[in-house]
């Protein structure tokens, strides 16, 4: 066994114990080849990125039950490509109940401007998600607010974080996943 493979074993290790430093690292490692399939698979940069950084999520959320008799190279290209054929039976599931639909239903034009109320609902709304996203650790509150808040790209939110852009979309994901678990928890 090589230098790298024992490096990545051991960063696999650490992983599975919560160690967020081995988790960047494998991200860092194995991130061009999971985008490079995806990419040759989708044939659309937008779409490979997205399922990209969902098999790493995915990855990391189920990092305890990885098989070290596999390559783990070969078990996230796995994630990756069911990921993609979810993407696939969704998209064509989406299309046909839009087919479906747009039968000879006569299209109603409705006010989209707000009432007070709704004006109301939202501006609780806020305040309850704003209450719940500091529930988070300060990394994922920094994150979500960089990125939905003040607005900023993955590239900005890079510069000013000084972290690599695939870690910040990872962490956006996570942080996007625990936020929901708080939500749904209310």
């Amino acid at each position: 066994m090589n230098k790298t493979e024992q490096s990545i074993k051991e960063n696999i290790q650490k992983a599975k114990v919560g160690n967020q430093i081995a988790f960047s690292l494998l991200l860092d490692t194995f991130w061009n080849e999971v985008y490079a399939f995806q990419l040759a698979r989708t044939k659309n940069e937008n779409d490979a990125e997205d399922i990209t950084i969902r098999t790493f999520s995915k990855a990391f959320d189920k990092i305890g039950s990885y098989d070290e008799a596999y390559e783990f190279k070969t078990w996230l290209i796995t994630i990756s490509k069911n990921l993609h054929v979810d993407l696939i039976r969704k998209r064509k599931r989406s299309l046909l109940d839009e087919m479906e639909s747009s039968g000879d239903e006569v299209k109603k034009v409705l006010d989209e401007t707000p009432s007070v109320e709704d004006q109301l609902i939202t501006e609780q709304n806020l305040a309850n998600l704003l209450r719940d996203i500091k529930k988070l650790k300060p990394p994922y509150q920094k994150v979500i607010n960089l990125r939905y808040f003040n607005e900023l790209s993955y590239a900005e939110i890079a510069r000013e974080l000084n972290e690599p852009v695939n870690n910040i979309k990872v962490k956006l994901l996570r942080a996007k996943k625990l936020l929901a678990e708080i939500i749904q928890k209310h």
